[in-house]
C-alpha cells in the first residue's frame, strides 16, 4: 500500500471521532455517575451490578480511545462489538421494566433497534479503510 493510500486508510474521520467521543464520554459517565448503570444491570449476573458497571465503563473508555488511532482501531472495533453484545440484555431489561428507570416505555423500546445501528457504525469505523 502506498504512503498516500495508507494515510487515507488510517485517517480519523468525523464519524470515527464522533464514535470515539461517544464511547469515551459514556465510559467516563460509568465512573462519575454509576448509580444509573448499576440499576439497569439485569438480575442474575454472577457479579455485582457495580462490578458490571465498572467493567463496561472501562471497556467503553478503552474502546473509545482505541478508535482514535489507526493501529488500535481494529482491536477497539472488536472490543466494542463484544461490549455492545454483552450489554444488550441490560437494554432489554430496561425495555421490559421502564417504570423502574423513569423512562417512558416507548423510549426504552426505541433504544433496542439503535443497538444494531451502533454495532454497524462501530464495524465500519474499525475497518481501517474508507
Amino acid at each position: 500500500m502506498s504512503e498516500t493510500a495508507h494515510s487515507k486508510a488510517g485517517r480519523l474521520t468525523p464519524g470515527v471521532l464522533a464514535l470515539a467521543l461517544t464511547f469515551t464520554a459514556a465510559g467516563i459517565t460509568h465512573f462519575i455517575a454509576p448509580q444509573f448503570f448499576d440499576r439497569i444491570v439485569p438480575p442474575g449476573l454472577p457479579l455485582s451490578a457495580r462490578t458490571a458497571t465498572l467493567i463496561s465503563g472501562a471497556a467503553e473508555l478503552t474502546g473509545g480511545l482505541g478508535l482514535l488511532h489507526p493501529a488500535t482501531r481494529p482491536a477497539a472495533r472488536l472490543g466494542l462489538l463484544a461490549l455492545l453484545l454483552a450489554v444488550f440484555p441490560a437494554n432489554i431489561y430496561m425495555a421490559q421494566e421502564p417504570q423502574k428507570f423513569g423512562v417512558p416505555a416507548w423510549v426504552a423500546w426505541a433504544r433496542l433497534p439503535l443497538q444494531p445501528l451502533l454495532m454497524w457504525l462501530v464495524w465500519r469505523a474499525g475497518r481501517g479503510r474508507d
